[in-house]
C-alpha cells in the first residue's frame, strides 16, 4: 500500500487522529511505537521512535500489513509481543486479538481513537464486548496502535490493552497518490479461486485534500475432520435416567450415556465389565466438514482541510461480510443413547436401550472404540448466512491557538448492523450396527456401517431446526481536549493536556426460531414438510464432493445430503426465520452512557546527564446503563421491564522512561484500568444458550465492571544502527470477576414455555415437557480474581554489515511468556490445577531479504495450548470426569516473495498456513497418563493451504 518511505511517515504519533495528535503538538512525550515494516528505512524509523517513548505502545503500518500475507489486520497483530489470535472456524480467517494473558472481551477496540463494536458469523447473537477484525479489509487502515499500558486519555473499557485502527487521509502524504492491488487466492483444500484486489487514490491541493479506496476479497475455505460435540464420558458416569447436568460439584458426566451391558450380543472381550463402563467415549463420533464462501467490499474516505494552524477531517468507512458455511455432519450419538432397557428405538425418544459394545478396545488412555450395536447415525445438512454492515464518520478539528497550546475536538458515529441464520435438516437411522475406530487416525477415524449411507432410502424421521439472530451496536461520542506546553520550571520541561469525552453505547439482541412456521405452513406443489417425502430431495453425496480421508480408508467420506436450494428456497428457511415472533426470553436493548474527564501532565528533564521522561494522569468515568428486556409471568408469556444501574470510576496513571546511557533505556508504568461485563451477563433476560440441553442464564443487571492494577517494566537495548533487544515484564491483578453460580430450578418456575427446548432430545418424545422438569440455571455475579504475570522478548536487526548481496538480509523475533492464576480445575481428588486462559508461551519468528527489486519473506507463528470452553464442558468446570478441554498448540508458517518491475508493478506470491497445521480441542485428564488427552478430540480439523499470485503498484 504505497511507498515505504510514504507510509511511514504516516506511522509518526504526530499523524494520530485522536488525542495521542495534539499531545505531540503540544510537545509532550510520544509514546513507545515498534514500527515493524520490511524496509530498512522504517525500520530504523521505528527505533528511533521508540528511544524517544515513555510508555509501552506497538503499532504496525499499512506498508507492513500489506507486504505481509495477511488475511486481514488481526492476522498481522500477532506479530506483536503479548498479542494472540482467534481464528473464525468457517473461514480460518484471524477474527479476535487478546493481550497478555486476557481473553478478547478484555481488550478495548477504537477507530481513529473513538471506540467501536462489531460482530460477525457465529458470533452473531453472543454480546460479548469482543470485536471481529474480519469484518474490515486491512487495506482500509494506515496503522494499527495497541496500547499496553495505561494512559488517561485513553478510551477506558480495556483490561488488556486499547487497539487503535487509524485510518489513513490525504495528507500523510502530499501530492497526488494511486496505488492498486489484484491477486487471486487458492486453497488447495477446496481448490476454489476467488479473487482479491483494492484500489486508493489520493491528492492534496494546497490546503485541501481528499482521499478515496475501496477493497474487495472473495474466497472459498474448506475443511473436515472429526466431532465429538463436546466432551467424552463413561457409562458408569452417565448411566442415570434423563435430568440435567447437576449442580457444582457434578460427578454425572458431561452428557447421559449408558451401554446395553445385558444385552445378550454385548462381548467384552478380554476386559471385564467394568473396564468397559468405566472407559471414555466421546458424545457423538461423526465426521464433519464445511465449506464456507466468505465476500468483503469496504471503502474508506477522507476530506482534509489543513493549514499552519487548523487542521480539519472528516473521515468515513463503510464494510460488509458476508459468509454463507455449507456444513455436514454424519455420525453416530452417543449422548441420550439410553432410556429405557429392552429396546431398540430412537435415542432420546423415552425408550432406547443403549449401544451394545461388540468388538470392543479400550487404549492405554481408557477410551472405548470398536464395534457397537443399536446405534442411530444422524446427519446433519446444515446451512448457515451471516451479513454485517458496519458504518463509521467522524468528523474532527485541531486549532493551534499559538505555539504552546492547541485545542482538538471531534464527534463520530458507527452503526454495526448483523444478522446470522442456522438452517438444518436431520436425517435419522435407527438401530444398526457401527464401527468407530481413532487408533489409525485421530483426525480421520474409521467410522462405519453395513448401511449405505450414500441412500437417501435407507433414512427416517427428517427433523428440521431454523433460526435467525440479530445483533445491532450503535457507538455516539463527542470528545474535546485542550494541549498546554507550559515550558520550563525547576529543570524540568513541562506540558499537560485536560480533556472530556461523552460515549454513548447501544446494543440491541433478538432471536427469532421460524422451526414451526417451516414445518407447518404449505409448500409449493402442495403439502407441508410433515407431510412430503422429504427423503426424495437428498443427494446421494456431500454437495461439494468426496472429502479427503487422510489416509484412512475407514474415514466416511461419502454420505447423502440436502441440496441448499431444497432448505434455503423451496422450504423459505429465512422467510421462515422472518415471520417468526421475537423470543422475548432473550431479546434486550442495553444503553451504556460513559461522561469522561481526564488530565494529563508529562515532564522531560535530565539527571546527572540522563535523560528522564516522565507522564502522570487520572481519568474520571460515570457510567449509566439502562436496560430494556422481558421478565416471565407465567404460561409462557413475557411482559417488559426496565432495569437502570451506574457507578463511577477514578482511574490513575504513570509513566516514565529513563536513559542509563545513549543506547540502554529503562521504562516503568502503572496505573488502573476497567473492563465490564458483558452485555449477556448484564442485560440478559432468561436465555437458553442450547436447545438441546437443560441450560438457561439469567442476566443480573447489578453486575459491576472488572477492576485491574497493573505494573509494567521494560529494557531496552540499541546496539546497533537497525538493532534492538529488549525485555519487558508485567503484573495484572484483576478484582470483581463475573463468575458463574449455578442451580437447579423447575421449568414450572421460569415462566418459559416448552418451545423454548428441544422435548425430543430432552426425552419427551410428545414434545410436552413437565413444568417441574429441572433446569440448570447460570447467572453471575462479582467475586472473582484473576492475577497474571509475563515476560516478552523482542530482537529486530538490519543485516546491513554483511557484505554485498547479504546486506539485504534482516530478522524479527518476539517471545511472550505468561502466568495466570485464578482459573482453578478441581479434580475429584481434590487436587487444584491452574487453567491458563490463554496460551503460556507463545513466539514470532520473520527473516526476510529485501535488496532491489526482490523481496522474500518467510514468518512462523507459534502458541502453547490454552484452556477453552465448548457446548457441555468449561476450563474450570469439572463434570465428574476430570477432563480439562483445551485448544491445540498451533504454528503458522506464511511467505511471500516479490520481484518489482517498475513503481507501477509489483509481482507478488504469497502462501498462507504452508505447513497445513491441525487445529482441534483436546480434552486431557490431569490424573492420567501423559498425552492422554491428545487421544480425545473435539472439531479435529484441516484448512488447507491458501496461495496468492498478484500485482500491486503505485503511480
Amino acid at each position: 500500500m504505497g511507498s515505504a518511505d510514504a507510509i511511514a511517515q504516516s506511522a509518526e504519533p504526530g499523524a494520530d487522529a485522536k488525542p495521542a495528535d495534539t499531545t505531540t503538538q503540544s510537545g509532550a512525550a510520544q509514546l513507545e511505537e515498534v514500527v515493524v515494516t520490511g524496509f530498512r528505512s522504517s525500520l530504523e524509523k521505528g527505533i528511533e521512535l521508540k528511544r524517544e517513548a515513555v510508555g509501552v505502545r506497538d503499532s504496525i503500518v499499512a506498508e507492513d500489513i500489506g507486504k505481509f500475507p495477511e488475511q486481514n489486520v488481526a492476522e498481522s497483530l500477532q506479530r506483536i509481543p503479548g498479542v494472540f489470535l482467534t481464528r473464525d472456524g468457517a473461514s480460518n480467517e484471524g477474527q479476535r486479538v487478546s493481550i497478555r494473558g486476557l481473553g478478547p472481551q478484555y481488550s478495548l477496540t477504537t477507530i481513529n481513537g473513538a471506540p467501536a463494536h462489531t460482530t460477525s458469523s457465529q458470533n452473531v447473537g453472543s454480546s460479548t464486548r469482543d470485536f471481529n477484525f474480519d469484518v474490515f479489509p486491512s487495506e482500509l487502515f494506515g496503522r494499527v496502535d495497541v496500547y499496553k499500558s495505561p494512559l488517561a486519555h485513553l478510551a477506558e473499557g480495556g483490561i488488556a490493552g486499547v487497539v487503535d485502527l487509524q485510518t489513513p487521509r490525504p495528507f500523510d502524504v502530499n501530492g497526488q497518490q494511486i496505488r492498486y492491488a489484484a491477486s487471486t487466492n487458492y486453497n488447495d483444500q477446496s481448490e476454489d479461486w476467488g479473487p482479491r484486489g483494492s484500489f486508493l487514490v489520493s491528492d492534496t491541493w494546497g490546503n485541501f485534500g481528499a482521499l478515496l479506496g475501496v477493497a474487495y476479497a472473495n474466497n472459498v475455505n474448506e475443511r473436515s475432520g472429526f466431532q465429538s460435540t463436546g466432551g467424552y464420558n463413561s457409562s458408569a458416569l452417565g448411566s442415570r435416567p434423563y435430568y440435567p447436568p447437576a449442580p457444582a460439584p457434578n460427578t454425572t458426566g458431561p452428557f447421559q450415556f449408558e451401554l446395553d451391558l445385558n444385552n445378550p450380543r454385548a462381548n467384552f472381550g478380554q476386559y471385564t465389565r467394568e473396564q468397559v463402563a468405566n472407559a471414555y467415549m466421546p458424545r457423538f463420533y461423526r465426521v464433519f466438514t464445511s465449506s464456507n464462501e466468505r465476500e468483503r467490499i469496504g471503502t474508506v474516505a477522507s476530506l482534509q482541510f489543513q493549514t499552519d494552524r487548523l487542521e480539519v477531517s472528516l473521515d468515513g468507512i463503510y464494510s460488509q461480510l458476508e459468509d454463507a458455511p455449507d456444513e455436514f455432519t454424519m455420525g453416530v450419538a452417543v449422548r441420550n443413547s439410553r432410556t429405557a432397557p429392552g429396546s431398540t428405538a430412537a435415542p432420546g425418544t423415552g425408550n432406547n436401550s443403549g449401544l451394545i459394545p461388540l468388538d470392543v478396545r479400550i487404549d492405554q488412555y481408557n477410551n472405548l472404540y470398536g464395534t457397537f450395536g443399536n446405534t442411530s447415525f444422524i446427519g446433519e445438512s446444515f446451512y448457515r448466512n451471516s451479513k454485517t454492515k458496519f458504518t463509521y464518520g467522524i468528523l474532527r478539528g485541531v486549532y493551534t491557538v499559538n505555539d504552546r497550546m492547541s485545542l482538538s475536538a471531534s464527534v463520530n458515529a458507527s452503526e454495526s448492523n448483523a444478522w446470522y441464520s442456522e438452517n438444518r435438516i436431520v436425517a435419522n437411522l435407527f438401530g444398526v450396527d457401527s464401527r468407530f475406530d481413532p487408533s489409525s487416525n485421530v483426525s480421520y477415524p474409521t467410522i462405519s456401517t453395513p448401511v449405505d449411507l450414500t441412500d437417501p432410502d435407507v433414512f427416517t424421521a427428517p427433523t428440521l431446526g431454523f433460526a435467525l439472530n440479530r445483533e445491532i451496536d450503535r457507538e455516539n461520542t463527542g470528545q474535546i481536549q485542550f494541549d498546554w506546553d507550559m515550558g520550563e520550571f525547576a529543570g524540568i520541561h513541562w506540558s499537560s493536556l485536560v480533556g472530556a469525552n461523552r460515549i454513548s453505547t447501544t446494543k440491541r439482541i433478538q432471536r427469532q426460531d421460524g422451526s414451526s412456521i417451516a414445518r407447518s405452513r404449505e409448500l409449493p406443489g402442495g403439502g407441508t414438510f410433515n407431510t412430503i417425502d422429504v427423503y426424495s430431495y437428498m443427494n446421494p453425496y456431500i454437495q461439494y464432493g468426496r472429502l479427503e480421508n487422510g489416509g484412512n480408508p475407514g474415514y466416511l467420506s461419502q454420505f447423502a445430503t440436502f441440496p441448499r436450494s431444497f432448505i434455503m428456497d423451496f422450504l423459505g428457511a429465512n422467510s421462515a426465520n422472518r415471520a417468526a415472533p421475537v423470543a422475548l426470553n432473550a431479546a434486550f436493548e442495553a444503553q451504556e452512557v460513559v461522561t469522561a474527564g481526564y488530565i494529563e501532565i508529562n515532564g522531560d528533564t535530565s539527571i546527572a546527564g540522563h535523560g528522564l521522561r516522565g507522564n502522570i494522569g487520572v481519568r474520571y468515568a460515570d457510567t449509566e446503563t439502562n436496560i430494556d428486556n422481558y421478565k416471565a409471568v407465567g404460561g409462557g408469556q413475557f411482559a417488559p421491564q426496565e432495569l437502570e444501574g451506574g457507578y463511577d470510576n477514578v482511574l490513575p496513571s504513570m509513566s516514565l522512561a529513563f536513559d542509563i546511557t545513549p543506547d540502554l533505556i529503562l521504562r516503568a508504568s502503572a496505573g488502573k484500568t476497567l473492563t465490564r461485563a458483558a452485555l449477556t451477563q448484564i442485560a440478559s433476560g432468561t436465555n437458553v444458550p442450547n436447545i438441546f440441553n437443560g441450560d438457561i442464564t439469567v442476566g443480573n443487571s447489578n453486575l459491576k465492571p472488572q477492576i485491574s492494577t497493573s505494573i509494567d517494566g521494560s529494557l531496552e537495548w540499541y546496539f546497533s544502527e537497525g538493532g534492538l533487544l529488549s525485555f519487558a515484564t508485567f503484573d495484572k491483578t484483576l478484582k470483581d470477576n463475573a463468575v458463574a453460580v449455578t442451580d437447579l430450578v423447575t421449568l414450572g418456575s421460569t415462566g418459559l414455555p416448552d418451545s423454548a427446548f428441544n422435548a425430543v432430545s430432552l426425552g419427551f418424545p410428545d414434545g410436552n415437557i413437565p413444568d417441574d422438569f429441572l433446569l440448570r440455571r447460570t447467572t453471575f455475579t462479582n467475586q472473582g480474581e484473576i492475577k497474571l504475570n509475563g515476560m516478552e522478548f523482542a530482537y529486530q536487526q538490519t543485516f546491513n554489515f554483511l557484505p554485498a548481496p547479504f546486506d539485504g538480509l534482516g530478522a524479527m523475533a518476539s517471545y511472550t511468556m505468561i502466568e495466570t492464576d485464578g482459573n482453578t480445575f478441581i479434580t475429584t481428588a481434590g487436587r487444584r490445577i491452574e487453567v491458563p486462559l490463554v496460551p503460556e508461551d507463545s513466539y514470532s519468528v520473520t527473516g526476510y531479504y529485501e535488496k532491489g527489486p526482490v523481496g522474500v519473506r518467510a514468518t512462523y507463528t507459534y502458541r502453547t495450548e490454552a484452556g477453552t470452553s465448548n457446548a457441555n464442558t468449561g476450563a474450570n468446570i469439572n463434570n465428574g470426569n476430570d477432563q480439562i478441554p483445551y485448544l491445540s498448540p498451533l504454528g503458522y508458517l506464511d511467505a511471500s516473495v516479490s520481484y518489482k518491475l517498475t513503481d507501477a508493478i509489483e509481482l507478488r506470491l504469497d502462501a498462507l498456513n504452508l505447513t497445513n497445521e491441525n487445529t482441534y480441542i483436546y480434552y486431557q485428564d490431569p490424573e492420567g497418563p501423559s498425552g492422554n488427552g491428545e487421544s480425545r478430540r473435539d472439531n479435529s480439523f484441516y484448512n488447507g493451504r491458501t496461495l496468492s499470485f498478484g500485482v500491486r503498484g503505485q503511480f
